[in-house]
């Protein structure tokens, strides 16, 4: 469908508004869901790592399922997606607050939450793009800090109502909070068509032509048929006529013409099936092809040198960063420092710092002079460092200040559509997208439960942070090793006929390879 062009203003800046509050809203608890954590461990006594998969499943099931929530904000539209979905965060909340055992929050505050998330993370993000053209990148930067603010306060506020009311009180209210969404969705007024000018059509002509089954000739066949049974009809109404001959005779002559028409009827019904058969296996094969080109797009998005190894150090990058903002309260209860001494949640400080540090390395990338993949890389090293001074932090205020560098240096998620774009291009950016996000995903689901089995299984955090930093640390490894320029140097050698465009010195450039496709 093509929309009428974009306004870069206007009610945009409502769009923007209401995007924000519904981030803030729907990402708010499953973001400080480190809060939570420490209350179902002491309720359900079940061990870190079990526990830890509702608050993974939260965060990741909605990147995992990106594919579908993008089929669905395409079919029905951001408003009614939107308002379904606080249907979904919000009941998923409160049933979380009767819930039994950890199984059950596996369904109602990992999947069910986490899918509405997914879905209001999507209608918000494309919503938005369609209002905007030339402040796209100002929009979405803007709407993205809703869930880092939402960390920020959420935290906070789930620690005050669990006091007050306790967990199944504080879930009840936070659910009830988000049930706010229906208001920021109902603002979400979608771009009228650019066909609204046009004449109306009927329902048949609306139907785009790659998508009708049956052509033209079997239209001029439907008409044909037609024609043989109202012949048919006037023929059979003429037998009733008194005729002044033999009317046996008549009777015969126009049985005959009826078996004649009857006969004819079914070798038209025969044909008809015929040619349904053939074109209903001309779209079967017309749709094989387009699934085979998928997957053929697919592979030659991994024979991309730097983006196997972008989602390799994505899936590892998550792994490793996750963690802290769902374990970072445990750690500091496992260090003995207790919530007295704690002025402001660890995990506030991490979401606050998140949202500076968007906007901070989005701003740096805006600048023509910095690579911005080189900026991501430094980003992960800089964060595996992070994750290995973790165990030697005994105070708060030293995991304060590591938890505002983790924050921070976890704001890379905004130049993650820069790298995504300047590496495989803007023609087969949102299929790159959907696929790292997938990995992304996988590794927010399994990073906290394999950091709490470390704990289970040693009794310390130490080991776990360990591993998440070499985790973190081979994937920025990994990157820098695909992106550095030698490799450029050494695809120019092999083919000198072909000069390399003038792109960033880490891209491989799919234009080196096209001449050798094309012999």
């Amino acid at each position: 469908m093509v929309f009428e062009k974009s306004p870069d203003g206007g009610w945009g800046w409502v769009i923007v508004l209401a995007s924000f509050f519904t981030q803030f809203l729907c990402y708010g608890s499953p973001l400080a869901v480190g809060v939570l954590y420490l209350e179902w461990l002491d309720i359900f006594g079940e061990g870190k790592g079990k526990t830890a998969w509702v608050g993974s499943l939260a965060s990741g099931v909605g990147l995992l399922a990106s594919p579908v929530c993008s089929t669905f904000v395409s079919a029905f539209g951001a408003r009614s997606v939107t308002i379904f979905s606080s249907f979904m965060v919000a009941g998923g909340l409160m049933m979380s607050s009767f819930a039994p055992n950890i199984y059950f929050l596996f369904f109602s505050y990992g999947i069910l939450v986490g899918l509405g998330c997914g879905l209001l993370y999507t209608a918000t993000v494309t919503i938005t793009c369609q209002y905007f053209d030339k402040r796209r990148g100002l929009a979405l930067g803007l709407i993205s800090t809703g869930s880092s603010v939402g960390l920020f306060i959420y935290a906070a506020l789930q620690r005050k109502l669990i006091e007050l009311y306790g967990l199944e009180g504080c879930l009840l209210i936070v659910g009830a909070l988000s049930l706010n969404i229906l208001a920021c969705g109902s603002l979400m007024r979608p771009l009228r068509s650019g066909s609204f000018s046009l004449p109306e059509k009927s329902g048949l002509e609306k139907i785009p032509d790659q998508y009708l089954i049956y052509s033209e000739k079997e239209k001029n066949l439907y008409e044909e048929n037609v024609n043989i049974l109202e012949k048919a009809s006037t023929e059979g109404k003429s037998v009733n006529k008194p005729f002044g001959g033999d009317c046996k005779q008549e009777s015969l002559v126009n049985k005959n013409r009826l078996s004649s028409v009857a006969s004819k009827e079914t070798d038209t019904y025969k044909m008809k099936v015929a040619e349904q058969t053939y074109f209903c296996k001309q779209l079967a094969k017309k749709k094989w092809h387009l699934y085979l080109d998928y997957w053929a797009e697919t592979l030659s998005l991994f024979k991309n040198r730097v983006f196997s190894s972008l989602f390799i150090a994505i899936f590892f990058f998550d792994i490793g960063v996750f963690p802290p903002s769902l374990l970072m309260e445990d750690i500091a209860r496992s260090s003995n420092i207790g919530e007295e001494n704690c002025v402001i949640p660890l995990v506030s400080i991490i979401g606050i710092m998140t949202a500076i540090g968007k906007l901070a390395l989005g701003i740096l990338a805006d600048f023509k002079w910095m690579n911005t993949l080189y900026l991501y890389v430094l980003t992960l090293i800089m964060t595996s460092v992070a994750l290995f001074l973790i165990p030697f932090a005994q105070s708060y205020i030293m995991l304060a200040i590591l938890s505002g560098v983790l924050g921070f240096l976890t704001g890379n998620w905004s130049i993650f559509p820069y790298i995504t774009t300047e590496t495989v291009g803007i023609e087969k950016l949102a299929h790159a997208y959907g696929i790292l996000m997938f990995f992304a995903g996988l590794g927010n689901s399994l990073g906290p439960p394999i950091v709490g089995w470390f704990y289970d299984w040693t009794e310390s955090y130490d080991t776990a942070f360990y591993f998440s930093g070499l985790c973190v640390l081979f994937g920025g490894l990994l990157l820098l090793t695909a992106a550095l320029p030698c490799w450029n140097n050494l695809n120019s050698s092999k083919q000198p006929e072909k000069p390399l465009p003038n792109m960033y010195s880490y891209k491989v450039s799919a234009a080196a390879e096209l001449p050798a496709k094309s012999l």
